[in-house]
């Protein structure tokens, strides 16, 4: 079954317009102005979601759904959060987890509302379900399955508070795809976003892109393959045995991604991809993390923890990450791929992805993100790395994938 990735960005562009829902019902019920701060799609085995989400402690309501979309969603905060969530709510010290149980209810069924609306059909929720949960078994029951999910999830911040939402919802995989590979007609304000993308891409003279569900999920085990590959490549120059662990493959609007990344620093490198499959590639560690990789590389300077020799280690290890991943993916789709020297960067986040926006959003709509862990030498760190192919060149190779 092929799949049409403007399709896909619709449905996670509602699932962004749920989440505004979501955000302002949960406003008027506690009395705090909230944001949503990003919406992406995952998709990711019952494992890779294990890995992304151990170590966190939730508390939550999730709800059952039919209807249009048929499957769970989850609402899910940090479990330490329960007693200042439930201090917002009138009477909710009482309450307990009954006033949770409230709050979910209302903030879901918003989130629903604009879902249904597109859909043009009702979509109905069991009754709330309070659950307390470790790691992974927060999330719908389904994201338990082998074969790949798509995972739906918005983030919600407060804005006087330090306080985070979390909603998260698993449509079941047949029905999904179907609606993946069908065009429903929009109406309100998705049916202005629709006509607004199209008009671009007939102005761009751009057709529809599909990609065969099958390669799409090829594309995410690709990125444990590539990691793989890039542990290899850092062995290899440092002497010291290195690992790079991949959790997810996170599909997210090319305009959220300087909002995902937002205004922390980041440090690490942007490439340019050339060959058949054009795009960009960066690897960016939050600052700390790239002075302590750097450091297991090799001895920095007394404070300079990010001067020029970590500069140097930062821009060498992204140089062979880049090439282990781009060379697995070369290898299986058949095809070349090659980058550019490493542009070393250290800057706002969203001042790094900002520019790269720009020159893709003419093109395209959508980037993926690839959640990761590198550690060698005992020192582990985390990285976010921004795989922004062509859309259309790499439709183009996993079509072709397919057909050998």
């Amino acid at each position: 079954m092929r799949i049409d990735v403007r399709a896909l960005g619709a449905y996670s562009r509602l699932a962004d317009r749920g989440a505004d829902r979501a955000a302002s019902a949960l406003a008027e019920l506690t009395g705090t102005d909230l944001r949503v701060e990003v919406t992406g799609a995952s998709l990711a085995t019952g494992a890779d979601l294990a890995d992304s989400f151990k170590n966190r402690q939730s508390v939550g309501v999730s709800v059952g759904l039919r209807g249009g979309i048929e499957g769970e969603a989850v609402l899910a905060f940090d479990a330490d959060a329960a007693e200042e969530v439930t201090a917002l709510l009138p009477g909710g010290e009482s309450m307990g987890k009954s006033a949770i149980s409230e709050l979910g209810n209302i903030a879901l069924g918003g989130f629903l509302d604009g879902w249904a609306n597109y859909l043009e059909t009702g979509i109905d929720m069991t009754p709330p379900r309070y659950i307390e949960a470790e790691g992974a078994a927060v999330l719908p029951h389904g994201a338990q399955a082998d074969d790949g999910v798509f995972l739906f999830e918005s983030r919600l911040e407060a804005l006087s508070d330090d306080l985070g939402f979390a909603i998260y919802m698993l449509p079941e995989s047949d029905p999904f795809r179907k609606l993946l590979n069908s065009s429903p007609t929009p109406v309100g304000p998705a049916a202005e976003a629709s006509a607004d993308a199209d008009a671009t891409a007939h102005a761009d003279g751009q057709q529809t892109t599909s990609i065969p569900y099958e390669s799409l999920s090829t594309f995410a085990s690709l990125a444990k393959r590539g990691s793989e590959n890039a542990a290899g490549n850092v062995a290899a120059m440092t002497g010291l045995d290195t690992s790079v662990e991949v959790s997810r493959l996170r599909f997210v609007a090319l305009s959220d991604l300087p909002t995902e990344i937002g205004d922390a620093r980041r440090a690490g490198t942007v490439f340019e991809l050339e060959g058949d499959i054009g795009g960009y590639l960066a690897i960016l560690f939050e600052e700390r993390d790239a002075a302590r990789i750097a450091g297991a590389m090799l001895p920095m300077e007394p404070g300079e923890p990010l001067g020029e020799m970590a500069q140097n280690a930062l821009s060498e290890l992204g140089n062979v990450m880049t090439s282990g991943f781009i060379d697995s993916w070369a290898n299986v789709l058949e095809t070349t791929i090659e980058h550019t020297p490493p542009n070393y960067v250290n800057d706002m986040g969203s001042a790094v992805m900002s520019p790269l926006v720009t020159r893709l959003g003419r093109r395209q709509e959508y980037g993926f993100v690839i959640d990761a862990t590198i550690e060698t030498a005992g020192v582990a760190a985390t990285c976010d790395i921004y795989a922004l192919p062509n859309e259309r060149e790499l439709a183009a190779a996993l079509s072709a994938l397919e057909g050998r």
